[in-house]
């Protein structure tokens, strides 16, 4: 119900840019929306801190075990340095985390960046495989943007952790306080019941 209401939210919020893309490599599977979103938070990225962040959303398959870094050599002119770059590859169930120089590893969190998508990737819901595409990979390359930035010492004012956090917040509540009365009337209620009646008879 959680990753429901939250991948519901920011696909609306996806519905209201319409810029074109230049930090998303797409092989169609990201749409053009979501590349608003991602252009929007990368600019301002490279403005304050010369960090190009990209996401790399494909088709491909892959030979087993086959190495990301290999697969990226064919974006290379693509890619400006210094790059840290999501690649994602549906097909092979692949997400990956890759950078310019080793250095650039100690600016992001990869497993919380990397959940960030898994979350909505992997839940269970009636939205749309585009929407759960877009706003999984949305939402992770603005959790890494939002820590790069805390790395360089500078706020970014785009990414949807800053412009939809506090409405994240109000969904979680929401959606904690239904479990508490839902908890409440099939099972808190009934025991106090016959807790308090049993004791008077």
């Amino acid at each position: 119900m959680l990753h429901a209401a939250r991948v519901t939210l920011l696909a609306f919020l996806l519905s209201t840019f319409s810029l074109s893309a230049h930090y998303l490599l797409n092989d169609h599977l990201i749409s053009p929306k979501a590349g608003d979103v991602i252009e929007k938070i990368g600019t301002e990225l490279q403005r304050k801190t010369g960090i190009n962040a990209y996401v790399i959303a494909s088709n491909d398959r892959l030979k087993k075990r086959a190495n990301l870094y290999d697969y990226v050599k064919k974006y290379a002119k693509k890619l400006s340095e210094p790059w840290i770059a999501i690649v994602f590859l549906p097909n092979d169930k692949r997400i990956g985390i890759l950078v310019s120089t080793p250095e650039l590893k100690s600016y992001y969190r990869d497993g919380e960046v990397k959940k960030f998508a898994i979350e909505i990737l992997s839940s269970a819901d009636s939205n749309s495989q585009q929407s759960k595409y877009d706003v999984a990979m949305v939402q992770a390359y603005s959790e890494l943007a939002d820590e790069i930035a805390a790395k360089k010492g500078v706020t970014l004012k785009n990414t949807i952790k800053s412009e939809g956090h506090w409405f994240l917040t109000l969904v979680n509540w929401l959606v904690y306080l239904g479990a508490v009365l839902v908890f409440w009337v099939y099972f808190g209620r009934p025991l106090y019941r016959r807790i308090r009646y049993g004791k008077q008879q």
